[in-house]
Order: C-alpha cells, then sequence, then structure tokens
C-alpha cells in the first residue's frame, strides 16, 4: 500500500467518524433546551466537525474536480462559521462533494446517487422555507422538517460506515487543474 492509499484511509476513517460524531452532537443539540451550556457546547462541537469533514472530503475528492471540492469546502467552512444560515451552506457542500463522489465512482453508485438526491433535495427546500413556502420556516418541530432532512440522515450515517470500514476508491489521475471541472 503506498503513500497516497495509506492516507485516503486515514482520511476516510476520519471522515467517517465525524460524521458520525457530527450527528450524535446535533441531535444531541436539539434534544437538549436552546438556554442549556451544553447546547452551546454542542455547537462549537459541531463547528469543527464541520471543519474537519470539508478538509477530509476534501483531501479524498480533489481529484474528481479542484474548484468544485474547493467550493464545497467553502461551503463547508462557511457552514461552521454561519449559525443562522448553516443549513444552506451544509446542503450545497454536501451537494457538491456527493456529486465528487459519484463522478469519481468513489463510493457505491447508489449511496453517492442518494447523497446527491438528499442534498439536491435540501438545496431546493431550505430557501422555500425562508421564504415562507413548504411548511414554513424550519422547526425541528415540524414534520415537513423531519421529511426533508431523513435522506440525509439516511446517506451520511451510511456513508460514515462505508467511509469507516471500506474507505474509498481513488484511481491514480493526473493532478487536476481548475479548469477540469
Amino acid at each position: 500500500m503506498n503513500t497516497s492509499e495509506t492516507s485516503n484511509r486515514t482520511y476516510a476513517r476520519v471522515a467517517g467518524f465525524t460524521f458520525l460524531f457530527y450527528i450524535v452532537a446535533g441531535v444531541t443539540s436539539m434534544a437538549l433546551s436552546s438556554e442549556s451550556q451544553v447546547g452551546d457546547v454542542l455547537l462549537l462541537v459541531q463547528s469543527f466537525s464541520a471543519l474537519v469533514l470539508g478538509v477530509t472530503l476534501y483531501a479524498l475528492t480533489y481529484k474528481q474536480g479542484l474548484a468544485l471540492a474547493m467550493l464545497a469546502l467553502t461551503c463547508r467552512v462557511l457552514e461552521a462559521v454561519q449559525y443562522g444560515e448553516s443549513a444552506i451552506y451544509f446542503a450545497v457542500g454536501s451537494l457538491l462533494f456527493s456529486w465528487l463522489f459519484l463522478r469519481g465512482r468513489m463510493i457505491p453508485t447508489s449511496l453517492a446517487q442518494l447523497g446527491v438526491i438528499a442534498s439536491g433535495l435540501l438545496v431546493l427546500i431550505l430557501p422555500l422555507q425562508l421564504a415562507g413556502l413548504f411548511g414554513g420556516s424550519m422547526s425541528w418541530s415540524a414534520s415537513t422538517t423531519w421529511l426533508v432532512w431523513l435522506p440525509m440522515l439516511a446517506f451520511e450515517v451510511t456513508l460514515a460506515l462505508w467511509l469507516m470500514i471500506k474507505g474509498v476508491s481513488v484511481e491514480q489521475q493526473e493532478k487536476p487543474t481548475l479548469e477540469s471541472v
């Protein structure tokens, strides 16, 4: 196993663990009251998790499209610092990374397609919810919100386990340029 394969395996495992850590922190923070100091700590954990995911997913996908991977990384960074608008940055970053996984055939096609569909659904619906349409503003107590986010939850948990257990398939390719998007 060469250094690149070892690095990719490490990035995949770190990303997989971070996905699960991020999900647990997010669900736990929703279950706690917004007044709780533990909730504030969990938001901080989520922010750092978004950064770790951005870096590790970028490292895994940049060969599939440098500019798209950089944009997805930027979305994850914005997700980490834009508390009020983080969901849309999350959704766009997820869409781009899922597309790059699909494009590079790095994970099972059906899993990557689920990621593209779940992320795309969020990219379309979140702005509508901000405008008061499609179930109104996003509230975790609303069934519409859970219905919209359930495919993403299924994708991320499955992807996390896949990354930790199987890693990614990466064929040797030329170094990409910004024009190779």
